[in-house]
């Protein structure tokens, strides 16, 4: 895979990937690996929980399924991390509809399926905020 964009600067931190389905998994730790972050990917948001409790000052960004098994919700899950950590950014991915009034605060929502171009935009615009990204 290559991500090749001009203007995006290298991640320094961790991502946490929250996605039950393998195949997506895989693809967004590949994805975000080509743009320099260090990823940690989940099945469940219960898992990503427990393990922010214990080292949150690495994470910059979660990237979280709606629909992941588990005591808590992908939504739910951004609304823990981004109330207790407010530094830490987040996106939400679902192949469901959900209504705009359910997507927390500063949150980017992707609607499956999102293109490799959606989830590095959003990356970027999450994390590098004012610095344009162009392809390349």
């Amino acid at each position: 895979m290559n991500v090749n964009w001009e203007g995006l600067l290298p991640i320094q931190g961790e991502i946490i990937v929250v996605e039950d389905d393998p195949t997506l998994q895989m693809l967004m730790v590949d994805i975000v690996s080509e743009i320099g972050a260090n990823a940690r990917q989940f099945d469940s948001a219960d898992d990503a929980l427990t393990y922010l409790l214990q080292t949150h000052d690495k994470c910059r960004l979660v990237i979280a399924d709606h629909g992941v098994p588990g005591q808590v919700q992908g939504t739910e899950f951004i609304e823990m991390v981004t109330g207790r950590w407010p530094s830490i950014r987040a996106i939400l991915t679902s192949g469901y509809a959900l209504d705009p009034a359910t997507i927390p605060h500063g949150t980017i929502y992707l609607h499956k399926p999102w293109s490799l171009d959606e989830l590095v935009i959003s990356v970027a615009a999450l994390l590098q905020p004012g610095q344009p990204i162009t392809k390349a």
